[in-house]
């Protein structure tokens, strides 16, 4: 779990210190992109096209600016459309609830209240609590009300924030949460057929 951290949490912290972007107020285009993966396919290339946007150009782009962080992590993203159809973009740390997840080495959270997803430790919730506070909306966030803000996130995702984690025991449980969560899917697929047949 740990190295989850170290690699797409630091590396995207020491990252957004040397970086900066110029912001066009103005309305703008929100959308989540994949660090390294945009692409003019749909639906990211109509939505651009829409917006008088060379969607090739846009992607080659954001892909050369996010080439220093983890092929794959989602990043919050702006789009600034000036009137001219040049653009300025900027991007922001991921979503709370996708490190939180990557920390605790879980695909998904738990889908009713008190059932429980994974867990993670404080010091995986300080170090999302660093790359979090360097959001434009986070700025001036005093760090410990950050942490405090990362774990009420935890926990509406069924993720337990401890002390420390026994790694075999963790192990176990993930491995009888995933087993579990294959089960739900198999019974939501059946029930699903069942209901289809019954409409025939």
């Amino acid at each position: 779990m740990s190295r989850v951290i170290g690699g797409a949490v630091k590396r995207f912290a020491r990252s957004r210190k040397k970086e900066q972007v110029t912001v066009v107020h103005g309305n703008p285009f929100k959308t989540y992109i994949r660090a390294g993966q945009a692409a003019p396919s749909p639906p990211l290339g109509p939505q651009l096209g829409e917006r008088g946007i060379n969607a090739a150009n846009f992607c080659k782009e954001f892909n050369k600016k996010t080439e220093h962080i983890i092929e794959g992590v989602p990043l919050p993203t702006r789009i600034y459309i000036k009137p001219d159809r040049t653009y300025e973009f900027e991007f922001q740390t991921p979503p709370t609830a996708w490190l939180l997840k990557q920390a605790a080495g879980v695909s998904k959270g738990s889908g009713k209240v008190g059932e429980l997803a994974g867990m993670v430790t404080l010091k995986h919730v300080y170090e999302i609590a660093r790359v979090k506070v360097q959001d434009p909306v986070n700025m001036g966030t005093p760090l410990e009300t950050m942490c405090r803000m990362i774990i009420k996130s935890a926990t509406r995702c069924g993720i337990k924030v401890v002390k420390e984690i026994d790694p075999e025991q963790y192990l176990v449980f993930l491995k009888e949460r995933e087993k579990y969560l294959i089960e739900l899917q198999q019974k939501m697929i059946e029930e699903k057929k069942a209901k289809l047949l019954k409409t025939a």
